[in-house]
């Protein structure tokens, strides 16, 4: 007589989920904020919202977003402590463009096999990240589905939650002409157009990770997996500094995601003015241009399909652009203004002139 069927025979192994959660508590334990309550391993996560009675108006405000197929790097590589930074990165990041504070965050993990170790390496990146952002990683879900993924195989995705006041929200409506247009560096990449780039080094090009790439200073795989930089920490401490009750020279934000840089920057600036942009105030690092040379992809798919070097932006009036980048410096991030808001009817972002050498 055959052995009856079970849930591991077909493939799904509580036990190895179980011990995930062991090995990830550490992590998660760090990533806390005072308004947490309770710990790992509850059906919900929960927060005090007793906090949210300081405010006279609270919004709140939610994103979701996945790390893409950047997760192929850090499966080739065996490497999945860094992806953590592009997850949380991708969340909190848009939450902060309207000026709210990121509050908590879940996440989720589905695999083809649960290796706990992995899973754990995977939250530790998460949960580092959340203390960066200054968000609580308040719980998450692992997910084995053999059949459907390979062994070694697994996707990510989060939403997180956030905070504003309503009269201090930024947008579209509070950008004038003559503000002018502030870039923040990017790590890199960070974690859009991996389809595009994997499709240009591995099958047109037939590169290999541990390749040694001069231009880059480093193996290919070292420089398509550095982490995403989290703004959402600094980005609110600079509205903090710049805002005030009475004079809110920070008018929008905008985080340069898929889609690019125009794209993305029309998205907070309104139909009656325009944007433009001088490509010569900043030098793209050379990741972006071996994408373009060895996939022959011509600037205008280059620049709607990866961030080019500016990974936040900001809009403000340009009496405190030197105390922004200033602000910003101080925290590590390169920042410069590239452009400016004009009267110009139609609310579009154009890119002109060529990148500084």
């Amino acid at each position: 007589m055959s052995e009856g069927a079970s849930y591991a025979s077909a493939g799904v192994d509580i036990e190895a989920g179980d011990r995930a959660v062991e090995l990830m508590k550490e992590w998660v334990a760090k990533a806390t904020r005072p308004e947490v309550v309770g710990g790992l391993g509850g059906f919900a996560g929960l927060f005090d919202a007793t906090a949210l009675t300081s405010y006279r108006r609270p919004l709140l405000a939610t994103s979701t977003d996945g790390i893409g197929t950047k997760v192929a790097i850090a499966q080739k590589l065996d490497r999945h402590d860094t992806i953590g930074f592009d997850l949380v990165g991708m969340v909190v990041d848009d939450l902060v463009v309207c000026g709210a504070e990121p509050l908590f965050m879940t996440d989720y993990i589905c695999t083809g096999k649960v290796v706990p170790e992995t899973i754990a390496q995977i939250v530790k990146g998460i949960a580092e990240a959340c203390v960066e952002a200054g968000t609580a990683l308040v719980g998450g879900e692992t997910a084995e589905h053999p059949g459907l993924l390979k062994a070694d195989e697994y996707d990510v995705a989060g939403a997180a939650t956030g905070v504003v006041e309503a009269d201090e929200v930024l947008g579209a409506e509070r950008v004038r002409a003559g503000d002018v247009v502030l870039a923040m560096a990017s790590s890199g990449l960070h974690s859009n157009g991996y389809s595009l780039v994997r499709h240009v080094f591995f099958e047109r090009a037939k590169w290999t990770l541990d390749r040694e790439v001069p231009e880059l200073g480093a193996t290919l795989g070292e420089v398509l997996l550095t982490p995403t930089r989290v703004y959402a920490k600094h980005c609110l401490e600079l509205i903090q500094e710049l805002n005030d009750a009475d004079e809110r020279p920070l008018h929008a934000m905008s985080h340069i995601t898929g889609g690019g840089f125009a794209a993305n920057l029309a998205r907070v600036i309104p139909d009656q003015l325009s944007v433009r942009i001088d490509r010569s105030t900043w030098t793209p690092a050379p990741i972006f241009g071996l994408v373009g040379l060895l996939g022959d992809v011509a600037l205008p798919e280059l620049e709607k399909t990866l961030n080019m070097g500016a990974g936040m932006v900001a809009v403000l009036d340009p009496s405190v652009a030197d105390a922004a980048i200033q602000a910003l410096a101080a925290r590590d991030i390169p920042a410069w203004v590239c452009g400016e808001v004009t009267a110009a009817p139609g609310g579009t972002v154009a890119l002109e002139g060529a990148y500084a050498k």
